[in-house]
Parts: C-alpha cells; structure tokens; sequence
C-alpha cells in the first residue's frame, strides 16, 4: 500500500457544487473522490469589506487536514473551520476512507494526494497564496505534501502548520498508539475502525513505506513552518516535535503548548486563532 513514486497532481474534477458554504467533490490523481467545503473570511482580510464572496477570494486560503478518524464535519475540525475564517477563506475536507470521501485510508500516505487536491481547489477558487494546517496523521500529511509538491506552483504550500505530528512511523511507545496499530493492522481492528470509528482501512501494507515526516521535514524549507505540540499528548510525546524542529535546521518555529493533549480536540480558540495569525502573516 504505497503511493509508491509522488506523482506531479494531474488534476481536479469539481463537481456537484453548491453555493455558501462551496461544496465540491474533488479527483485525486488515482480517482478517489474527496468531499470538501470552502467558506470565504468573515473578516476583513479577506471577502469582508467588499471582496469576494462564498464562491471564491483573492487572499490567503488555509487548507485543514484532520486526524486520523476525522472528517471535515466532525466539531472540532468546524471549530477550528470557524476561529481560521476569521483569518482567511477556509478548505476543509475529509481524507480518503474518512466522512463523505471515497476509497480508503492508508493513514497518511496517499492521503499527499488527497490534499493536493484540496491546495489545487483553494488556488482554482482565485487565492493566490494557500497555507496548510494539519492535525496528528494530517499533521504528517501536510508535512510531506509541503517536500513532495514545494516544486509544483499548483499544488504547493505557501506556509505549513503540523499539530501533534509524529516524527516517525511505527512508533509504540504509548497505549493509544499500540491500539492504533492494533485497528489498523488487525483485521478485527479494521472492522472496530470501519464500524466503530467509521474509518475504512485499507488491509495492505505499506510498499514501499513512504517518506516519513522526520525525513520530510529538511526539504521544506525555504517554505515557513509552524510545529505545534502538546506537553500532554497522549500519543506523541515530545521528543516527535522536537525531532522535527531539529531535522528543519533553523526553518521551523516550534511551540510546545503547557497543558494541551493530542491534535484538534485539544485544539483550543486562543491557539487556533495564534496559529491563523502566524499561517496569515508567514
């Protein structure tokens, strides 16, 4: 299970669209279809003050990835949706396997593609500079999307924020983290996350194991990047962020948040609007 070689983004079929909020489904390059939501900025830096409305904007636009099991309608990623539009036009969508989309997930793999996807949507909808934020398993995704597509004036990310991002692949160093791999790898736990979680698993392995973020991570620059960690995450603790900052070599800003868990649950107001802030002026 492996997206094998990154392929260049072929392209993006949009189609059954709707107005305020925009919703489209969105064609990877392997044809998995991918729901996704654009909301314009309720604010003054984009769309407020006489600028574009719900179908599209000229300013930043930031790109959320959810974690793994989430799905662009899940409270906390609308939460997030809601402090970031304050900001700037906002995409959210669900990952392959998750919510309305389509195929099935492979927990941050061809997931690339899949944001890819939604950066080439936001550009489409006429924001000339599109930021990416990712939480957990969107966390390494928008990591590796900003090395694999830094190249490609489409698909590319202007500034990138990863919330309680592993460094590494295969980590079990915490209980959450060994029940993961249980659901992801057992056929019994991939029944528990299709029934239970309402995530579709993919039943391969990866082959060959993709980029890992750690790896990543040095190829991003000069592209700005935000590391954003919980002193309490569950999953991770906070060797991962600090792996990361280092592997950057002086790229990465990194923030290690006094008492907060794992990814977008955690997530509260004041920080959503800090990393908007810093996504916006990066």
């Amino acid at each position: 299970m492996s997206a094998g070689t990154e392929e260049p983004f072929h392209s993006v079929d949009v189609s059954s669209i709707t107005r305020s909020p925009l919703r489209a489904t969105l064609r990877t390059p392997d044809g998995v279809p991918i729901e996704a939501v654009f909301e314009s900025c309720t604010g003054r830096e984009d769309g407020a003050d006489g600028g574009p409305g719900p179908a599209g904007g000229t300013g930043t636009a930031i790109v959320v990835a959810h974690g793994f099991t989430g799905a662009a309608s899940r409270p906390a990623i609308r939460r997030a949706a809601r402090v970031f539009g304050s900001r700037a036009g906002v995409v959210t969508f669900s990952f392959r396997g998750h919510g309305g989309s389509g195929g099935r997930s492979t927990v941050g793999d061809r997931e690339v593609w899949d944001l890819a996807a939604a950066v080439a949507w936001a550009r489409e909808l006429g924001h000339t500079r599109v930021v990416t934020a990712g939480f957990s398993m969107g966390g390494s995704v928008v990591l590796r999307h900003a090395a694999l597509h830094r190249p490609d004036p489409r698909t590319r990310a202007d500034a990138v924020a990863a919330v309680s991002a592993p460094a590494r692949w295969y980590y079990r160093g915490t209980a959450p983290m060994r029940r993961l791999h249980w659901v992801v790898t057992r056929p019994a736990g991939r029944l528990v996350g299709r029934y239970g979680l309402r995530t579709r698993i993919h039943h391969r392995d990866w082959d060959p194991v993709p980029l890992s973020p750690v790896e990543a991570v040095p190829l991003i620059a000069p592209t700005p990047l935000l590391i954003v960690h919980g002193d309490r995450d569950p999953y991770f603790p906070v060797d991962h962020p600090r792996m990361l900052a280092e592997a950057a070599g002086g790229n990465a800003e990194l923030w290690l948040e006094p008492g907060m868990g794992h990814a977008e649950n955690a997530a509260g107001v004041g920080l959503l609007g800090r990393m908007a802030d810093w996504l916006v002026a990066a």
